[in-house]
């Protein structure tokens, strides 16, 4: 909602819906919260944002119509007229001694703390968002009958059966994919008499529909020394949207899209698509095939593109080809940590253009919309195959086969395909191989069916019968969607982590030979293997922080380590250390100073800097200093979070349930 005007809002008060039951509204002129009545009207309270001017150049990108209601200074200067709240608390960052420390421990305020906001304080802070502020309840609160939501069966009974239906998440403002780090708390349930607590789910969260919104809650969690974390889908792998007693900025509704047919900087000149924060890939991929377009995003259905996926790096089926999602980004609109909103270009913001653009999510800034290169329409073929063992085909010779496959993942990659397969035991002495499936755009099927044969050929020698099903396509999306299926989300019984194999494994057979053993080993010790054969083609634009590692890679492995539904904390913590100390050290020892996909790695790797972010970690810990002194954005494994820790943690479970400290 937009508070446009004073009169606006002296109409509204008395419309106003009840958030908190304490809360109640007398009058145009006054407010009872509790037992406190206070003065509030037109002339007390100013309105909450601003409509600032859309100017642009011909060849840029208009802001979107959210993005031009803005918090402006004269908004902020007015709002010290309130006779209801210090005013301060929503004022612009300057330095760092002018942000208020709350807290005595200088950990983040809590709720229950002495200095956390009263009753009074978030009902305005929601009045000045336009009643967009959400009290947290969590995803399966249905379930239980100790919410009150009341218990509701048919509700339940919806919620569990989609339960890992990553849209269903992507659409709750506080709901994460991967529940292991909010802690397994408020799961779908048949018994409501167990109890649901928040765990890690934040405390609040905010609708975004503008960014003065944005703009309030930035200065608000700052000043207010309050937890803040950003969600769009909650996709990623270390549940970096999670956090108890935390302030979410929800911005998946920010659905805008638009073509740009010439765009023009420095260094690119050419079609351009731009996309709001809360677009996911089927969007802008179906939008990009109506505008005759191509654009490069996530492999996942339900992945937002113009937020963590990208600042993350962003690998994409067409990175072979094209690049990371975040070697295409043009420009960036963003509010940054003191709460000012700016656009982040090679030519202006020119260090924060190049932090957000592999340096991680929620950890620069909020970013509201990206600008990216758009292509022509070229075909797309795919194939899919299995295999597995047998009475025909024992286990040596179905690692025969696979390793087989290892043989060409290079050639592969050179010809700009992506990969994405699958290995793991299905029983004593018992594999399973899944290529599903192999994607190459801009080869037609002829040119795949001449790619592949070699391979295929061996696997026939070895008495390994398979049946690839190649399909041609004439343009990114048909094929895409054809072949990458929805996300299956939702469990607490799994942990991964990952590791980018550079191209040098392959230079010998010795060191082929090395990473292959390491894989297999994992795999025969209980391991389940996801992975990409992926490379990240050269950026041809500016310069940006994507792990350099990347651009060395022709593999991207995810190994993951199961327990039961019903296992303890103690079963969880001694499978997530093997794995992280044991298993993984395997593969860090096949392939020294590599590196790994910080939105999909392991939320405990050692030494995770070097692992996440190469050799631009120094650069990257001294902007996020510059730009974000008091530490405003924190995310697990993010830039500067050795600077922090979560209270009550266990090693090898680590999840967002406690209060955020400083070490």
């Amino acid at each position: 909602m937009h508070v446009s005007s004073r009169s606006w809002l002296a109409a509204s008060l008395l419309a106003l819906p009840c958030i908190l039951p304490c809360v109640r509204a007398q009058s145009a002129a006054t407010i009872t919260v509790d037992s406190t009545t206070v003065d509030v009207n037109a002339s007390s309270l100013a309105p909450a944002a601003a409509v600032v001017s859309n100017a642009t150049s011909d060849s840029a990108a208009a802001l979107f119509a959210p993005e031009t209601i803005q918090l402006t200074e004269d908004v902020v200067a007015n709002l010290s007229n309130i006779n209801l709240v210090n005013a301060s608390l929503f004022a612009f960052g300057a330095d760092e001694t002018s942000v208020e420390k709350r807290s005595s421990t200088g950990c983040k305020v809590f709720p229950g703390d002495a200095a956390w906001p009263s009753t009074l304080v978030w009902w305005i802070f929601d009045l000045l968002l336009g009643n967009s502020l959400i009290k947290t309840i969590p995803l399966a609160a249905p379930c239980y009958n100790d919410w009150p939501t009341v218990e509701n069966a048919a509700e339940c009974t919806y919620i569990s059966n989609d339960w890992e239906n990553s849209t269903l998440h992507a659409a709750d403002p506080t709901s994460v994919m991967w529940p292991l780090y909010e802690g397994r708390t408020c799961m779908p349930t048949t018994d409501p008499t167990q109890n649901c607590t928040l765990g890690g789910y934040p405390s609040y969260a905010i609708n975004v529909s503008n960014v003065a919104q944005i703009q309030l809650a930035v200065n608000f969690a700052r000043n207010a020394n309050l937890r803040l974390v950003i969600k769009n889908t909650g996709h990623d792998f270390n549940g970096k949207s999670a956090g108890a007693g935390a302030l979410s900025i929800w911005t998946h509704n920010l659905k805008d899209i638009t073509y740009i047919p010439e765009y023009s900087s420095s260094s690119y000149s050419g079609k351009a698509v731009k996309m709001a924060a809360g677009v996911q890939a089927y969007e802008v991929y179906e939008a990009a095939r109506d505008y005759g377009v191509t654009v490069v995003g996530g492999e996942g259905r339900t992945v937002g593109v113009a937020g963590g996926f990208m600042a993350g790096g962003g690998h994409s089926p067409l990175s072979s080809l094209l690049g990371m999602a975040a070697d295409q980004v043009l420009a960036i609109e963003v509010v940054t940590p003191d709460g000012r909103f700016v656009t982040a270009t090679e030519e202006s913001n020119s260090d924060l253009f190049w932090a957000l653009r592999g340096g991680g999510g929620g950890m620069f800034g909020v970013m509201t919309s990206i600008t990216v290169k758009a292509f022509p329409t070229f075909p797309v073929t795919t194939m899919q195959l299995s295999f597995a063992t047998s009475s025909n085909v024992s286990s040596t010779v179905f690692w025969a086969g696979v390793r087989a496959y290892f043989d060409y993942l290079l050639d592969y990659t050179n010809a700009g395909t992506y990969a994405y397969f699958t290995s793991g035991a299905t029983g004593a002495n018992a594999y399973s191989f899944g290529l599903a499936p192999m994607f190459a755009p801009n080869l037609t099927k002829t040119e795949l069916q001449t790619l592949v044969t070699p391979w295929l050929t061996r696997l026939a020698a070895l008495g390994i019968t398979v049946t690839p099903v190649i399909t041609q396509y004439d343009n990114f999306y048909d094929a895409w969607w054809a072949v990458f299926p929805l996300e299956s989300v939702g469990v607490t019984f799994i942990k991964t982590a990952s590791r980018l194999w550079p191209k040098t494994n392959w230079a010998s057979e010795t060191s082929l030979n090395a990473t292959f053993g390491a894989i297999q080993t994992t795999i025969e010790a209980g391991g389940s293997l996801l992975a990409f054969n992926v490379a990240a083609a050269e950026n041809d634009g500016s310069e940006n922080s994507i792990n350099p590692a990347w651009r060395e890679t022709t593999l991207h492995a995810i190994l993951a380590t199961v327990w039961s539904p019903i296992a303890n904390d103690s079963v969880i913590v001694a499978a997530s250390e093997n794995l992280t100390n044991n298993w993984m050290q395997l593969w860090r020892n096949a392939s020294p100073g590599a590196g790994a996909y910080m939105s999909e790695g392991d939320i405990s790797e050692p030494n995770f800097q070097q692992a996440f972010y190469g050799t631009n970690y120094a650069r990257l810990y001294a902007f996020k200093q510059k730009i974000d002194p008091t530490g405003l954005f924190y995310t697990p494994t993010g830039v500067g979070s050795e600077n922090w820790y979560i209270t009550g943690q266990l090693t090898g479970l680590p999840t967002q349930n406690g209060r955020l400290c400083p070490v």
